[in-house]
This record gives C-alpha cells, structure tokens and sequence, in this order.
C-alpha cells in the first residue's frame, strides 16, 4: 500500500465490512491505572462496519460466521486500531515542513507568513487541503484540529475537502490584528463577522467542528481577543484553539505586550478565552497559577513533541501534568513539526519523556494518539475508541513494515513489545490500511 500515491477520495460500497486481526481497544486511560492492564489486544479479533459505523467487535471466527454476506478484509497479525487524532496542526503549512534554522518568531516571519499569503487564492488553498489530508491518511491520521490562515476561504477548502472525504475535522479560520504582515491582518470586527460565517455555514455540518482561532496574543489586540471571547460566549459549542507558552522568548514578548496580566494564561482569560471546550498548544513552560487553572477550568494542552524538540522550544512535563489530572492531547503541529506521522509523533513524545526520566509505555503512546486526542477534541464519543456505535475511522499497524522492524518484532516477548518497535521507527509504510466513516482509504499508482 506505502508505495503508491494517495487518492484523493477514499472509496468502497456500502456493503457491511469485516475487518480481521488483532483488535487493540482501551477500557480506562493507562495513565491512570496500568498500562497493560488498560488496553486489550484481541489476537483473533474482528472489527464490522456497517453504515460507516463499528457495529460489532469481537471473535473473528464468530462475526465471520454471523455475518456472511460482509465483505473479509484478512490482515492477519496487523493491529486493527482507532484511528489516529492529530489535535494541533496548521494544514496551510504543509508545502513549509522541515525548514531549516529558526526560532518560532523568526520561522513565522520567515517562512509562515509569507506562504499563508498564498492563500488569498482560494484555488491555492483547495490544492493544499486535499493535499494535506492525502499525506496524514497515508499516514493513519483520521481527524485533525487544525488552524487555517485569516483568510475565510482556507477554512472553507479544508472543511469542504474534509466533508467531501466523509472525515471528521475541526478548523478555523485565524484571527491577528498586529504583528504581521498587512495582507495577512484582520481587524477585531473583520475576525468576529467572518469566524461568525463559518460558523454558521460549518459548525455541526456533517462531521465539522468550529474552533474558534486567535493565533496567539502577540498576533491579536485586547480589542480582538475581546471579540473572540464575546464569540466563543455566543457559541460555546465551538472549541477554541490557540497556543501558550511555547518557548521563553515568546512568554517575554507576551509579557511586554500585556503587562498587566499575571501570566500568559491570563491574557486569554481576560478575555473570556479560558474554559472547558478549549485547546492550548505546546503549554511547556507553565507557571503554578496557570496549571491550576487549566485544571480547574478543564481546557486541554496539546503535547507537540517533533515542534518543540525542532524549534527549540523545551520539554513538555507530560508525566506531571497527567498526574495534576490535565486534559492532554498529542500532535504533529505541521509545519513547525517535522513530520506529519503520529506515530514519529509518538517517538519524539517517548524521546522527551526520556529526557525528562519519565518514559511513557507504548499503550500510553497509542493513547494519546487517539483517546486522549479524541477527548482534548470533546469528540471521544464519535472518534479515538474501537467502540461498537463509534465511526469507523481505523488504522491498521503492520508490526513488520520494514527489514529492520520486522528482525526486531520477532524477537517480542509479547504484544507491546512487538508494538514498540513501529512506534519508534515506523513510518507510512507501517500503515497497511485506513478507513475514513466506514470507507476504505485506497491508494492509487
């Protein structure tokens, strides 16, 4: 399958599905009891889709038996699992990726900037979201959260990319008023009206999700993150997404453009933009204040591991704020992340965790992959779970993709330990399938 191209359309009938393998499902959150004892892995599992839904889960044997007429999709001992939630990326990046050498304010001046300006042209813009979503389903990935550009029309290509491909997103289009580039500023009222749009047109729509975007505070006035929280009070069924405390350098530009707030946090929170339904991506150098606030209010951090180790920015305390009971996402943050696999994603995260003397097991890994995600996404009750009634967005692991995987996977002592090794060095072609709302994901030459 990794050595074709990507469709740029899944396809498949509507004929019921039999997926056959070892099914890898999770009962409770394996940060909170042990790892091995909060997933299952059914070695001679079935997975059946109907309606692009999982209908049932369980003996292979048995649902082929009861289920005649489905169509069997053997794959052997590959890991049938959720598919993948990237909860933090910017899809108007991909054509930016792995650009060389600069800190996060440099690289938005350098190289962000100027390719967001290309998506004035909406034909642009529609080339770059179909393009996206081929390379992270290639990928296993079956939902992102992602931030567009300030122009409308970026928002509407991914969502209408993404509604056309039967797949869950969640989007919007960003707002910033000061410090950037004239053809990419908006203005408070401009960020309310045209967010406003989108979500009227979009938000609920099929499998779209609304997030509302204020880049970060350096990019949007007080007078326009005002805007934002009046909007997110208006509609509080949309998420909001942003980004905190990401590197040193930006925390003191932050503090100087708001001196009057406590912290970073607190120049969301003035302005209504701290809460329950929202997303802050990177949250490494957080002060005391603002991790009890975070917990307290219930607004998720999204761990960006491949970002922060490329960038520079440091080392995000995932063990610590798992055990403040945090809500914690995990994602690729294309472009200023270096990869757009989860599982690379999943590497750098162990990578950190072992830096900071506290390595996460492979089940905490896949979790946060997809659970966790899911759940910093408020969409844990359609996505992210092997679960009868869920979506059937899946992704199936080849643990022998390569020579080198494959020579280590055969000396495993059991499951996870043959999982580790496609966690650390796997990439596409680990990825033996995908399904997007019950459709099979095909490559094409």
């Amino acid at each position: 399958m990794s050595q074709n191209a990507p469709a740029s359309r899944p396809t498949g009938p509507a004929r019921a599905q039999l997926l056959l393998g070892r099914c890898l499902r999770f009962s409770a959150s394996p940060f909170d009891m042990a790892p091995t004892e909060a997933a299952q892995i059914d070695s001679g599992g079935a997975v059946l889709i109907e309606g692009g839904r999982i209908a049932a889960i369980g003996d292979g044997a048995a649902l082929r038996a009861a289920h005649p007429q489905a169509e069997v999709h053997e794959y052997g001992r590959a890991v049938i699992m959720a598919g993948f939630v990237d909860a933090h990326v910017h899809f108007a990046q991909t054509a930016i990726i792995a650009s060389w050498g600069k800190r996060l304010i440099d690289w938005l001046n350098t190289y962000t900037f100027p390719e967001e300006m290309r998506f004035a042209d909406p034909a642009y813009g529609a080339q770059i979201a179909a393009r996206y979503l081929d390379l992270t389903a290639a990928h296993g990935t079956t939902t992102v959260a992602s931030f567009c550009t300030s122009h409308p029309a970026s928002a509407e290509a991914l969502f209408a990319e993404a509604e056309a491909r039967g797949q869950a997103v969640v989007a919007g289009k960003v707002a910033m008023d000061r410090n950037a580039p004239d053809a990419l500023c908006d203005t408070a009222q401009r960020a309310y009206d045209e967010s406003k749009a989108l979500i009227e047109k979009w938000h609920g729509r099929g499998r779209a999700t609304y997030a509302i975007t204020p880049r970060f505070s350096p990019t949007s006035t007080p007078e326009q993150l005002d805007a934002m929280g009046a909007l997110w009070a208006e509609h509080p069924t949309c998420l909001m997404q942003t980004h905190l405390s990401e590197q040193l350098d930006e925390i003191a530009w932050v503090k100087g453009l708001y001196p009057q707030a406590r912290d970073y946090l607190d120049t969301y929170e003035a302005h209504g933009l701290l809460g329950a339904r929202g997303l802050y991506g990177h949250a490494i150098h957080l002060e005391p204040r603002e991790r009890a606030r975070l917990r307290e209010t219930g607004g998720a951090v999204v761990h960006c591991p491949t970002s922060n180790s490329f960038i520079g920015s440091g080392l995000f305390d995932m063990n610590g704020l798992m055990a403040e009971g945090q809500m914690v996402g995990l994602a690729t943050d294309t472009g200023g992340g270096s990869s757009f696999s989860m599982l690379r994603t999943m590497a750098a995260a162990y990578e950190i965790g072992q830096l900071r003397g506290a390595p996460l097991h492979a089940a905490q890994l896949l979790w946060l992959a997809t659970c966790g995600s899911a759940r910093a996404l408020h969409l844990e009750d359609e996505i992210g779970h092997l679960e009868v009634g869920h979506a059937a967005d899946l992704v199936v692991l080849d643990l022998a993709s390569t020579p080198a995987i494959a020579q280590r996977a055969a000396r495993a002592h059991d499951h996870w330990d043959e999982i580790f090794p496609t966690i650390m060095m796997g990439d596409d072609r680990a990825i033996a399938d995908v399904w997007i709302g019950g459709r099979r994901v095909r490559r094409t030459p």
